[in-house]
């Protein structure tokens, strides 16, 4: 539990660092929802005094900020968790799942508990099993008095649409979404705002040489990160970037099927997570998924992972 704390790029956000787009005015409004929030979940969590001198907390609140790709919703959600006291947790939505497989259920209710704030980043359901777990685990935190609050590129009403039809997972999705207060925040992607298209991959002699004078960088060939990927628990991915300064990847080309495609995704948050530079040869990192997977259920997941990789790559051609 104490690992489950923002990525280090955003130690130091606050909503005052915040900047809405003039143009967009549901970021400002967004701003003012996330400082809502923090003064509910605060009072939530407080309870209110017995007579005999005991506090019960009251119900938990929810925000649910929905909108694009790079518009600031991991920095307001990261915004509200260091407005909140101890102890709280923040957590992608696989990170979540993978505590409660670790914990189980009964000891994961009783451990976050005694949290004043859940914060779950990128809220993506890929599968019903996971829906339900989570929407069960929700529903029984907030009636002790722990808030939530969540980001993702789907309204919650929306999630799994197009992907699952049954009806026990939407009668879980409509009981999730009545967990949270929605807002939505609007934009262009801060990390494309006036920038060139992908950067052109380099040879394999120059990122060979890039790496050997860059001291803490890696170098991999593509296929056979994929292959060692296979190999690992999507939970473990985060050990693999850590010390790293600079990540080298040799023969990218577009991944072969949706398994590898999927794994790439998780990468690419860890390498974010990290601000860790990204520079490679082979292909450009806007073919790594193929039309067909973009045109699938998936779809956001690959989007935001070819935005978050284009910003690493555009990162490392700017420190070298």
């Amino acid at each position: 539990m104490h690992q489950m704390v923002p990525p280090p790029m955003f130690d130091d956000v606050s909503f005052d660092s915040y900047i809405p787009d003039p143009d967009e005015p549901s970021q400002a409004a967004a701003v003012e929802a996330g400082r809502e929030f923090v003064e509910k979940a605060q009072k939530a969590r407080a309870g209110k005094k017995s007579l005999f001198g005991k506090r019960t907390p009251g119900q938990g609140v929810g925000l649910y900020l929905d909108g694009g790709f790079g518009v600031g919703k991991t920095h307001l959600l990261a915004s509200i968790f260091h407005q909140m006291p101890e102890p709280k947790a923040f957590a992608t939505f696989v990170e979540l799942t993978h505590v409660v497989g670790a914990l189980g259920f009964t000891a994961s209710v009783e451990r976050l508990s005694q949290h004043s704030v859940i914060c779950i980043d990128e809220f993506e359901l890929d599968d019903p099993g996971d829906t339900m777990l989570v929407s069960r685990l929700l529903t029984e935190l907030t009636a002790k008095g722990v808030s939530i609050a969540a980001t993702s590129n789907t309204l919650p009403g929306q999630l799994g649409e197009g992907r699952f039809a049954a009806q026990d997972f939407l009668r879980e999705i409509r009981k999730l979404a009545g967990v949270f207060d929605t807002v939505r925040v609007d934009g262009p992607d801060y990390r494309h705002r006036d920038l060139p298209p992908a950067p052109e991959p380099h040879s394999d002699a120059e990122l060979a040489e890039l790496a050997d004078r860059t001291e803490g960088a890696t170098l991999d060939e593509f296929d056979a990160l994929c292959k060692h990927l296979g190999t690992l628990h999507p939970s473990k991915y985060k050990a693999l970037v850590e010390g790293v300064t600079l990540a080298c990847v040799s023969g990218v080309h577009a991944a072969p099927d949706q398994t590898v495609a999927l794994r790439l995704v998780v990468l690419a948050d860890r390498l974010y997570d990290a601000n860790i530079p990204l520079m490679v040869s082979g292909g450009k990192l806007d073919e790594l998924f193929t039309e067909e997977m973009l045109a699938g259920g998936y779809r956001k997941k690959y989007l935001r992972a070819t935005s978050r990789l284009l910003a690493l790559s555009r990162f490392a051609e700017s420190k070298n």
